[in-house]
C-alpha cells in the first residue's frame, strides 16, 4: 500500500495493487470543504482519470466524521463566488474523470459533505451517521443538492431535506435511498463491494460504463449548475437575510430575519 498527500488537504492510499484508491478528506476538524480542499480533491480526480488500472475510488472523511460541510466563512459576500466556482468545478471534474466512486460515511455528513457523498455512485454509511442539507437554516440553499438530489432519492424526499434543513439517521437515509448500505464498518463493506463487482472487470470498460450511465447528467451539468449559481449569487446573495444567516452562524447567535 502506498500513501501520499495532495495539497495538504487530501490523502490518497492505493490498495489492491493500485486497483482501488482510498481518498481521504483531511486538513481540518470536521473535514470542512473549502476552496483549498476542492482544488486538492479535483487534482486527485484528474490523477485518478490518468491511472490506467484504477477501478474504484473510496471517498472518506479523515477521523470520525465524513464532513461538516462547506466552509461557512467562504460563503460571505466577497468570497462566495470563488467558493461556489471551485466547489461546482470539483463535481464537473468528478464527472469527467469517469471513475467509479464509493462514499464511506461515518458520523456527520452535512451540507456540501452530503452533496459530495450523494454524488458518488454508491454510499456506505455507519449506523451512527447523520446526513442532512442544513443550508436553509443559515438562510441560503444548496445549489448542487437542489439540482441533483431529486434524481437520487426522488423529488419528495429531496425537497424535504433541502427545505427543512433537518438531519436524518443512517437508517432513514437507507429507507429513502440516500444511503445504499449501512454497516458497522462502512469501509470494509465498500471494499468488499468493490472486490466483488469491480476488481475482476476491465478498468477501461468501467470508465466507458460510467460515462454511459451518467451521459445525460454530463450533458446538462454545466447549464444547470450555472443557473443555480445565478440564482444564488445574483438573487439570493442580494437579500439581507442570506448574509444575516451566515453571520449569525459565525457569531453563534440566533439570526434576526428581516424576511427581505
Amino acid at each position: 500500500m502506498t500513501a501520499r498527500e495532495i495539497g495538504g488537504r487530501v490523502r490518497v492510499d492505493a490498495i489492491e495493487e493500485g486497483a482501488v484508491w482510498r481518498v481521504f478528506l483531511t486538513g481540518s476538524k470536521g473535514n470542512i470543504i473549502d476552496t483549498a480542499l476542492c482544488g486538492a480533491l479535483a487534482e486527485a480526480c484528474r490523477e485518478a482519470a490518468r491511472a490506467r488500472g484504477l477501478k474504484a475510488v473510496l471517498l472518506e472523511g479523515d477521523g470520525p466524521n465524513f464532513s461538516y460541510g462547506a466552509s461557512v466563512e467562504e460563503h460571505l459576500p466577497g468570497a462566495v463566488g470563488a467558493m461556489l466556482h471551485a466547489f461546482h468545478g470539483l463535481f464537473a471534474t468528478m464527472l469527467e474523470s469517469a471513475v467509479v466512486t464509493l462514499a464511506v460515511v461515518r458520523g456527520r455528513c452535512l451540507g456540501g459533505g452530503l452533496e459530495l457523498a450523494s454524488f458518488c455512485h454508491r454510499v456506505f454509511a455507519s449506523p451512527d451517521a447523520t446526513l442532512g442539507q442544513p443550508e436553509i437554516v443559515l438562510g441560503v440553499f444548496a445549489p448542487l443538492a437542489s439540482m441533483f438530489l431529486r434524481e437520487r432519492i426522488g423529488r419528495g424526499p429531496a425537497e424535504d431535506l433541502c427545505l427543512s434543513g433537518r438531519s436524518i439517521t443512517a437508517q432513514e437515509a437507507l429507507r429513502i435511498g440516500l444511503v445504499d448500505v449501512v454497516a458497522d464498518d462502512p469501509f470494509q463493506a465498500a471494499l468488499a463491494y468493490a472486490r466483488e463487482h469491480f476488481l475482476l472487470r476491465s478498468a477501461t470498460s468501467l470508465r466507458h460504463a460510467v460515462r454511459a450511465v451518467r451521459g445525460d447528467l454530463r450533458a446538462r451539468f454545466a447549464s444547470d449548475i450555472a443557473a443555480q449559481e445565478r440564482l444564488y449569487l445574483e438573487e439570493l446573495m442580494r437579500t439581507s437575510d442570506a448574509e444575516e444567516g451566515i453571520r449569525a452562524f459565525l457569531e453563534k447567535r440566533a439570526p434576526r430575519w428581516r424576511n427581505a
